[in-house]
């Protein structure tokens, strides 16, 4: 069995920002929070890191990016990224999702 911890990292990370972003509702997040929130579980990450994946959460239509002139980022759930979050569609891979356990 081949762990990859960089893959591991990367989807749960998503998963996190969406868990965040999803707990700010219905307000939209500044990525300085957003930050915060993200190195409470990994104390390394770097912005660069949680924009990244930020990124591919919104090519996913998962998150929309509001990207200020002066170079700050603001984050906030679609309404498919409410349903990734709330279990109610099917999440595909690339996000770390647990199983659903209950009812």
């Amino acid at each position: 069995m081949n762990i990859d911890p960089a893959k591991i990292r990367r989807e749960s990370l998503r998963w996190y920002l969406i868990l965040a972003l999803n707990n700010a509702r219905p307000n939209e997040l500044v990525e300085d929070v957003i930050q915060q929130t993200m190195q409470s579980i990994y104390p390394d990450v770097t912005p660069i890191e949680v924009r990244k994946e930020l990124d591919y959460l919104a090519d996913r239509e998962l998150v929309k990016l509001r990207k200020e002139p002066s170079g700050r980022w603001w984050a906030d759930l679609t309404r498919y990224g409410v349903d990734i979050a709330e279990y109610t569609i099917a999440c595909d891979p690339g996000i770390a999702r647990p199983a659903k356990y209950w009812g």
